[in-house]
């Protein structure tokens, strides 16, 4: 009992001790805070430089037009010996690089924790061409700056993540038909005025780093202030945290997050065309004339436009004519 005692006794005279320090109870060595700075996206940058290619002229071309569709298509699982696609089929699965963060188009369901949207329904009609079965597939998830090398260093066989066909682009790798027609446009907070990037000089305007918007809203006469991120979701992030005026990127993605924040919306029309086209490494022709026989089967199915209904109709807006194939050859 005596040692207890003492204890007690101890413990008094030291919280006497501290509570003396502290002058009457009040805590010491408060620290002043002036503001608090919301937390940035990993490897967010404010005016990036421009990319080396940005520089160098255009090269003259037709981006949207693509190597003519093989005809008659092989039947699955009977690739032509020495095909890119035989070589695929004997690999068991198609490797495809597509995004996980853009709902409606490629987007990781919470609750099956699959991949879904509309350029993932792409990826799984080229698998089922191949192999007849639409799940042999290893997915691969891609930045919009990492697309390319993706394909170049032979990471994936093909890349299916809204991705603009430019002629660029084209220098580097292989695109397929225009599988999808979208546009620039705006994405700002529900009470905002803005209708157009002029009205946004000297204002923040987020876009994924690679991407075409990047550069566009780089360019702007008006000169807003591009920032740029790894993942759409980043910028609507930053839109949500009043770190940015904006965001811009083509409507097609901007939809899907419209309908996940009530509390965004979409601004004025469109100011570029963005058609999409599915990446195929430069050397690999044969493997982008199968693909747009691909295309062509799914539109002539009806496969299209079930995609589009059950992804992009519930946006609201009137399902287009899928893009008319254009070939160079």
């Amino acid at each position: 009992m005596r040692a207890k005692a003492n204890r007690v006794a101890v413990l008094a005279l030291l919280l006497v001790g501290v509570t003396g320090c502290a002058g009457g109870g009040r805590p010491v060595d408060l620290a002043t805070v002036d503001s608090v700075e919301r937390p940035a996206p990993v490897g967010v940058e404010e005016n990036p430089a421009p990319p080396s290619t940005s520089a160098a002229p255009a090269p003259d071309c037709d981006p949207t037009r693509s190597f003519r569709a093989l005809s008659p298509m092989p039947p699955p699982r009977q690739m032509p010996a020495g095909s890119t696609m035989k070589k695929i089929q004997d690999s068991g699965k198609l490797i495809a690089g597509v995004d996980q963060n853009t709902f409606l188009f490629g987007f990781r369901n919470p609750t099956t924790n699959a991949l879904e949207g509309f350029d993932i329904d792409r990826v799984r009609e080229i698998a089922k061409a191949i192999f007849g079965d639409g799940n042999k597939v290893q997915f691969k998830v891609v930045t919009s700056a990492g697309r390319i090398d993706a394909l170049k260093n032979k990471d994936v066989h093909v890349v299916v993540r809204t991705m603009t066909a430019t002629c660029v682009r084209w220098q580097d790798i292989n695109f397929s038909a225009i599988y999808y027609q979208a546009g620039q446009r705006l994405l700002v907070d529900r009470a905002s005025e803005v209708t157009s990037l002029g009205q946004l000089g000297g204002k923040k305007v987020c876009a994924a780093k690679g991407s075409t918007s990047i550069k566009t809203i780089a360019d702007h006469e008006a000169d807003p202030v591009p920032v740029q991120v790894d993942n759409w979701s980043d910028c609507l992030v930053m839109l949500q945290q009043g770190q940015v005026e904006a965001m811009s990127t083509d409507d097609t993605i901007l939809s899907g997050m419209v309908a996940q924040d009530p509390n965004v919306k979409m601004a004025g029309p469109r100011f570029t065309q963005e058609p999409y086209g599915i990446g195929i490494p430069k050397e690999n022709e044969d493997m982008v004339r199968f693909v747009n026989g691909v295309l062509e089967q799914s539109v002539a199915s009806g496969s299209w436009a079930s995609s589009y209904d059950r992804w992009l109709g519930r946006t609201g807006e009137p399902r287009p004519q899928p893009p008319a194939p254009k070939y160079r050859d």
